[in-house]
Formats: structure tokens, C-alpha cells, sequence
């Protein structure tokens, strides 16, 4: 199980169910570039999100829970930044590094890390 992915989850108020099968899923990852606008899709066994953003913009997003929040996406030393902003202030920090792809979500004291590897 990726490391403390839960407890990230449960810091934001996820509830239990979606806790454990956000913990278990194997998300696949897409990001794309279409002009000044990026596409972030990310699909699991349950569910598929998708959030269209320019770099630097605030943009209100639907969590793959539901719940929305205030976000802001920034491209910062090769690394995708997304800080949310809501009950929680959340921190995701997206890096690629030849086929895999380092996922560190900063939540309160807690950070989990997820590795995703290149499917293509």
C-alpha cells in the first residue's frame, strides 16, 4: 500500500470507504497539454476525474470524493504543484523522473508518497 496514502485521505474528512479504496486503487494518470491549458485526468476502478487549469489560475475542483475545494496549479523547478484550499489546506507535488512519476501529498504533519509508472 503506498505509504500513509490513507491517512492523507482521512486528514481531508474522507470517509472510511472511499479511505481504503483510494488507499488499494492503482490510479492511472494522465496529463496533457493543450496550448496554455493542462488536462489532469486521474481513473481508478471506482471513478475517473478530469480538471482542466492554466498554470497560476485559482479554479474551484471536485475531489475524486466529492468534496470541493479552491485549487491552484503551479509549475515550479520541473515539479506540478497543486495546493488546495478548504477545511484542509492540501499540498500535492508531482515530479517525473525518466518512467515514473513521484506523487507527495502534504496534508497537516502527514505526507504520503505514491510512485506511478509510465504506461506508454
Amino acid at each position: 500500500m503506498p505509504l500513509r496514502v490513507a491517512a492523507c485521505f482521512q486528514a481531508i474528512g474522507v470517509n472510511i470507504v472511499m479511505r481504503k479504496a483510494g488507499a488499494l486503487s492503482k490510479p492511472v494518470v494522465e496529463i496533457k497539454e493543450d496550448g496554455d491549458t493542462y488536462i489532469l485526468k486521474t481513473t481508478t476502478t471506482f471513478k475517473t476525474s478530469e480538471i482542466k487549469f492554466k498554470l497560476g489560475e485559482e479554479f474551484e475542483e471536485t475531489r475524486m470524493d466529492g468534496s470541493t475545494c479552491k485549487t491552484t496549479i503551479t509549475l515550479e523547478d520541473g515539479k506540478l504543484i497543486q495546493k488546495q484550499s478548504g477545511d484542509k489546506e492540501v499540498t500535492i507535488i508531482r515530479e517525473v523522473e525518466g518512467d515514473q512519476m513521484k506523487t507527495i501529498c502534504k496534508v497537516d504533519d502527514i505526507e504520503s508518497t505514491r510512485i506511478y509508472n509510465r504506461c506508454e
